[in-house]
C-alpha cells in the first residue's frame, strides 16, 4: 500500500477510536511503530515528551511529530489532519442532531462505557512509558541481574518531580524544563 494512504489510513484510524484525550492515541502509536517500523518505541517516548512541552493538544502534536518522522513536513500535516477529521466529521454529526442524542439513553449507555475504555487505554499508554523510561528489559535480559532490570535515575527523577508537583503546585512547564535541563545535564555528565 501507498505510504501516504497508510499514513492516512493509520492517523484516520487512531483519530477515530483513541477516546479519552491525546494519551489515548499511545496505544494506537505503539501498533503503528510494530507494524510499520515508521518510528521506534524510544522515538514514542520522545514524542510524548515534545508533545507535552509544546502548545497545543497532545494527541495532535504526537501524530505532528510522527507524521514529520515518517514522511516529512507534508506526512505531518497530513497525520495530523487524518487525526483530527474523525473528531470533527462527529462533532458535525452530533451538532446536526444534538436534540435528538442529548437524552437518548443509548448515547448516555455508550459514554458510560466509554469512560472505563478510555481510563483503560491512558493506563496502558502510561505503563508502557515506563516501560521505557524505567524499567530496562534487555539488560536484565542479559543476565537476569535484578540490579539493571530498573532504570534507578529515572525512577528517582520520577519521584522527586511527582512528589515535588504535588508539594510545589508549580505549572508543568516548570517540571518539564527542569526535566529537560537535567537530561542534558546527565546526557553530558555521561550519568
Amino acid at each position: 500500500m501507498n505510504k501516504w494512504l497508510l499514513l492516512f489510513l493509520e492517523f484516520f484510524k487512531t483519530g477515530l477510536f483513541s477516546v479519552g484525550g491525546g494519551l489515548a492515541t499511545l496505544p494506537f502509536l505503539y501498533e503503528i511503530s510494530d507494524k510499520t517500523g515508521w518510528f521506534s518505541h524510544a522515538d514514542i517516548a520522545d514524542m510524548i515528551a515534545i508533545s507535552e512541552s509544546t502548545p497545543g493538544a497532545i494527541g495532535i502534536n504526537m501524530s505532528t511529530y510522527a507524521g514529520y518522522q515518517t514522511a516529512g513536513i507534508l506526512g505531518g500535516i497530513e497525520a495530523s489532519l487524518a487525526l483530527a477529521l474523525p473528531s470533527f466529521i462527529v462533532i458535525l454529526v452530533v451538532a446536526a442532531f444534538l436534540d435528538r442524542f442529548k437524552e437518548n439513553r443509548y448515547v448516555e449507555s455508550a459514554f458510560y462505557g466509554l469512560r472505563p475504555a478510555s481510563i483503560a487505554m491512558i493506563s496502558a499508554a502510561g505503563l508502557n512509558v515506563v516501560k521505557i523510561a524505567i524499567i530496562n528489559i534487555p539488560a536484565f535480559l542479559e543476565g537476569y541481574d535484578l540490579s539493571k532490570l530498573i532504570i534507578w535515575k529515572g525512577l528517582i527523577l520520577a519521584v522527586v518531580l511527582f512528589a515535588a508537583r504535588r508539594r510545589l503546585k508549580l505549572h508543568p512547564v516548570f517540571f518539564i524544563a527542569v526535566s529537560a535541563v537535567i537530561g542534558i545535564v546527565f546526557r553530558f555528565a555521561g550519568v
